[in-house]
């Protein structure tokens, strides 16, 4: 079968994600789109074929719980989802204290209805279940199974019968020629194909077929171990494919199901098991399919024993042997989420991979919505392609975090956990300085970041009773109490940050103006030597993200941005530079270090290592200029994310320890703090109530309800102008506030402390949900040592959003009393802002 000589998008790839993307934009009105699969259809031998396809609809995420919902409607619409039922069941303490943090994910989500259900339940619905071993469960009547290969031909046949999609199966794929660094050619065993845009659906493969293009795509692929055992007598004369809910054995990683009149038994509980996409063989070598690697029984050994334990009387009986068993190929990636969007290597190559059955249709909607419209309608940060530094695109790299994230498929895993593996890439030049002061580190974008110091364990005496302990294990996991105390010595003399993740990049020459002010909300035709805060929109007005853009010349703008976004950012911004190249960016990151010094007394310590004029007068807030310290010549700029007097202090990465050098002994009269990121990121920023990106700042949400708008919009056009002008005009869906905690005290009597996405409700329970269908969860958490209040953010309908207001917040199966404190953008601390201008 020959192809077409022009397509406007070739879908490589005719799994359930392939079938989606293409579906999908053919929908939204796109032609010429190209279907291609080196295997036959409708199972062209990748995950699809071999998934067990249930689907639980619960995540902690709200991104994948998301994509997740969105794809159960587009099964059930297609009439290929079976309803079940589901059980997610505890054997430990611990699972069940984590089974309540599902029930709160679920409310925050809006997932209805779910339940926490006793031993006794499950096992009048799963009778063949052994409830004496277990301690309750999790059940969601709306989980499912479905028939994805029947879903993916339905979606192509509804394709190709519009008259937009053309599908051509047994096509392999051979090469991918690009022109100008973008995609102009796919080159197939069929023939070639002149192409506008190519998309990556091809799962374990992805890697491969990026790399014909130059692109990296991030994925390695993992064995997930599978066996079905029958015939089962309890289901003799079965009807459907299941008809006993699915049970997930979360403390053994494990899950069984129904699968006709056999059990189905999975595990994510045996060591890692990874290949190398060039591992993989041809559907003509492969003895089942491609992704059906020979099982390897040792490892599967200690799971039969959990069966066994859980189910005895269909795993304990003698008459029911092994039919199928496998070790299945599945894609796993360096953090766990899947690699959607565009490329950052090569133009017009997008990619959607790492994506699993559960969330395959609400993908493909999503990555079409955003090929045809600039964003999807779900925010999809998390999960951009664009996200990878260069280091996480290393195969050891990925290799390494997808080994440590594989038993943590089922794993109770702490919002604030870190990662093990490949750690110390990235280093400050003052690290060993952090490491003398005994610096707990977390990472952020490879970067090992001090979260606090013990060598500050002497402020918690100093500051005593007004140091909030925890005594819950829980939300005691990766904190410390000295973190309240750096936060105090910061307020009451001054403090020393390490802000070396920021990615920094410069816009130069003579369209930069242009470029930056095409971008940013707030007017960047600012006099040389100012900073600026502005919000970066999406075309629907909603947050693409938030930084700081500095003017150093005419023709010269520097972007700092975030690690963790810094390089969606970077992307952005490339895909928004003037096409007559009159404007260039340029990554700066690993060439600069930033030091943050802030504090009432951070004017004397930079003033004893400086003879520039640093007073409130000679360097007013909100502006940047060059200083010489000491013997270093550094770029300062004021402006504070912690809502005190100071500087963000940059310097040439060499002279980074230099630098701290002299501040710290600048500093020692004063009283100087080495102070870390939980005080920059959760204390110091939840006291201003200033707003981070990926917790309050989502495209879902728009500057009028974030309380961000300014008095005036710029004349110049940008990104998600006519959007922002319309939702000035209109009055909010929800309004973000800021709420503090009323009373701690749990059933138990110790006091606990929310940790972020837990469900704001009314004192009774009822869920809040403003005009858009959006409910209240808790945006960000953390303690404001300085007004002795624990802080939480969160969006409310407007009705609810009035200081005052008395709601409660629900945590751990329980609920708390909780007051909106504010209902806008006005700080706790220092509402009027005088110190930060002092």
């Amino acid at each position: 079968m020959s192809v077409p000589k022009h397509a406007r998008v070739v879908v490589i790839g005719s799994g359930i994600v392939g079938n989606s993307v293409a579906y999908h934009l053919g929908r939204l009105g796109w032609r010429d789109i190209v279907l291609l699969d080196k295997g036959p259809l409708p199972n062209p031998g990748g995950s699809t074929g071999h998934a067990s396809n249930f689907i639980y609809l619960v995540d902690h995420s709200k991104e994948m719980t998301a994509l997740t919902v969105e794809s159960v409607s587009q099964y059930r619409e297609l009439g290929v989802f079976t309803e079940s039922g589901g059980f997610e069941v505890a054997r430990t303490p611990e699972r069940m204290q984590e089974l309540t943090r599902r029930m709160a994910s679920a409310k925050s989500w809006g997932i209805e209805p779910v339940s926490l259900v006793t031993p006794a339940e499950v096992k009048k619905l799963v009778p063949y279940i052994n409830e004496t071993i277990i301690l309750g469960g999790f059940y969601t009547p709306g989980v499912g199974v479905v028939d994805s290969l029947r879903a993916g031909t339905l979606m192509r046949e509804k394709g190709v019968a519009s008259g937009a999609l053309h599908v051509s199966a047994n096509t392999e794929v051979t090469g991918i020629d690009l022109k100008n660094g973008r995609v102009s050619c796919v080159r197939t065993t069929a023939g070639d194909i002149e192409v506008e845009n190519v998309v990556v659906c091809c799962g374990v493969w992805s890697p491969r077929v990026g790399l014909m293009a130059g692109a990296h795509i991030p994925l390695t692929p993992a064995v997930h171990q599978m066996i079905d055992v029958g015939p089962v007598p309890r289901f003799a004369g079965a009807k459907s494919d299941i008809e006993h809910p699915i049970v997930r054995d979360m403390d053994t990683n494990m899950y069984e199901r129904q699968a006709g009149g056999d059990l189905e038994i999975g595990s994510y509980a045996h060591r890692p098991i990874l290949y190398n996409p060039e591992d993989l063989p041809s559907v003509q070598q492969a003895a089942l399919s491609p992704t059906e690697f020979p099982f390897t029984q040792a490892d599967f050994a200690p799971q039969m024993e959990h069966a066994l334990e859980l189910m005895p009387e269909i795993v304990g009986d003698e008459k029911v042997g092994v039919k199928y068993a496998i070790n299945g190929i599945l894609s796993l990636t360096p953090d766990g989420m899947p690699v959607l969007g565009e490329s950052s290597d090569v133009a017009g190559l997008w990619s959607a991979s790492a994506v699993w059955v559960k969330e395959g249709p609400g993908t493909g909607k999503t990555l079409a919505e955003w090929m045809v419209h600039g964003e999807s309608e779900i925010d999809v940060h998390a999960s951009d392609a664009a996200r990878f530094h260069e280091h996480q695109k290393s195969r050891l790299h990925v290799r390494a975090r997808a080994a440590e994230g594989f038993n943590k498929t089922y794993g109770i895993v702490h919002p604030s956990e870190q990662w093990a593996s490949n750690r110390n890439v990235r280093l400050a030049p003052f690290h060993q300085r952090e490491r003398e002061l005994q610096a707990f580190f977390f990472e952020a974008a490879g970067w090992e970041r001090p979260f606090w110091y013990e060598s500050n364990a002497s402020l918690l005496d100093e500051f005593g009773d007004r140091i909030t302990r925890r005594t819950a294990e829980w939300e005691s996991r990766w904190w410390s109490p000295i973190i309240n105390a750096e936060h105090l010595a910061m307020r009451e003399r001054a403090g020393i940050f390490d802000l070396s993740a920021f990615t920094i990049f410069d816009i130069t020459g003579p369209g930069a103006l242009s470029a930056v002010q095409g971008v940013a909300l707030r007017q960047m035709d600012v006099p040389v030597g100012r900073n600026v805060y502005t919000p970066v929109l999406s075309p629907n007005g909603g947050f693409k993200s938030d930084l700081t853009i500095m003017r150093l010349g005419d023709e010269q703008f520097r972007v700092v941005t975030g690690g963790a976004s810094g390089m969606s950012d970077k992307k952005w911004f490339s895909d928004h530079l003037p096409a007559d190249g009159s404007a260039q960016l340029h990554d700066l990151t690993s060439a600069l270090s930033t030091i943050g010094l802030w504090g009432p007394r951070a004017r004397d310590i930079l003033s004893a290592a400086t003879s520039d004029d640093v007073s409130n007068e000679g360097f007013k807030f909100g502006t940047c200029r060059s200083i010489d310290v000491g013997t270093v010549r550094v770029l300062a700029s004021r402006i504070s994310y912690v809502g005190d007097l100071g500087w963000e202090l940059y310097v040439p990465m060499e002279q980074g320890l230099l630098l701290w050098d002299t501040l710290w002994e600048a500093g020692r009269p004063h009283g100087l703090a080495a102070c870390g990121i939980g005080v920059y990121g959760t204390t110091g920023r939840l006291e201003k109530c200033y707003r981070a990106h990926g917790n309050e700042l989502e495209t879902e949400y728009n500057v009028v309800e974030a309380g961000m708008t300014a008095p005036r919009v710029k004349a110049e056009d940008f990104v998600g102008k006519q959007a922002h002008l319309r939702h000035r005009e209109e009055e909010p869906a929800a309004i973000l506030c800021t709420l503090t905690v009323d009373d701690h005290k749990s059933k138990s009597g110790e006091k606990r402390y929310m940790l972020g996405r837990e469900p704001i409700v009314a004192r009774d329970g009822t869920r809040l949900v403003d005009g858009k269908g959006r409910g209240s969860y808790v945006t960000s958490a953390g303690a404001g040592p300085s007004v002795g209040k624990h802080i939480l953010m969160a969006y409310l309908p407007p009705e609810h959003a009035n200081a005052g207001e008395q709601l409660a917040v629900e945590y751990m199966g329980e609920r708390y009393p909780v007051s909106v404190a504010v209902a806008g953008s006005t700080p706790l601390f220092d509402p009027e802002n005088l110190r930060v201008k002092a």
